[in-house]
């Protein structure tokens, strides 16, 4: 009896370090194509391009199952990034998606909301809190804006707006288009 336990572990012990040695001598790293891809994406993981998260979409570029101009937050110049890491042709992002967009959050309006947990599978990233039959709120530092939980919303009770800025975000406004002195002068 003894002897059958001493032999079962010191079977143990030699698969276990054949085990070992062959975790590390035959280790396969990931895609560094991906890697790299997946360094330049936004990681807003918001679902836009079609994949779950942006490391699924930067394995998809690696491997040349996707196009290059699908990351939509991202816009034109990470498409331009991975098209030069990938070699592939670099494609017009939408007329909808190359707008500049300003960026907005969802708000809740918390008096209509009936608590259907509709929105909180809806969103990637779990910015929504709330429980089935009570209000849900967003965690706005959280939400990423991909409008995902907008249209699922079966009282229209969420809406985007632009972040309040703090002091941590607020930024001088943009110039206004002033006369020039030559304008002044034909006045």
């Amino acid at each position: 009896m003894l002897s059958a336990i001493v032999i079962f572990v010191g079977l143990a012990v030699v698969f276990g370090l054949l085990l070992g040695y062959a975790a590390v001598r035959f280790k396969v790293e990931g895609n560094p194509v991906a890697k790299q891809i997946d360094d330049i994406l936004p990681q807003t993981q918001c679902g836009q391009c079609g994949y779950p998260g942006c490391k699924p979409y930067a394995e998809a570029l690696a491997n040349e199952e996707a196009d290059v101009n699908l990351c939509i937050p991202g816009g034109n110049e990470v498409m331009i990034l991975i098209s030069e890491i990938t070699g592939l042709e670099p494609k017009p992002l939408d007329e909808s998606a190359a707008e500049p967009k300003p960026k907005e959050t969802a708000f809740i309006d918390e008096d209509v909301c009936i608590g259907c947990v509709l929105c909180i599978k809806e969103c990637p990233v779990d910015a929504i809190v709330g429980a089935t039959k009570l209000m849900h709120t967003v965690i706005q530092s959280e939400c990423t804006g991909c409008e995902k939980c907008v249209p699922v919303c079966p009282v229209d009770c969420i809406e985007m707006r632009p972040p309040k800025p703090s002091l941590d975000t607020w930024q001088w406004p943009e110039p206004q288009n002033r006369p020039t002195m030559e304008e002044k002068k034909h006045e």
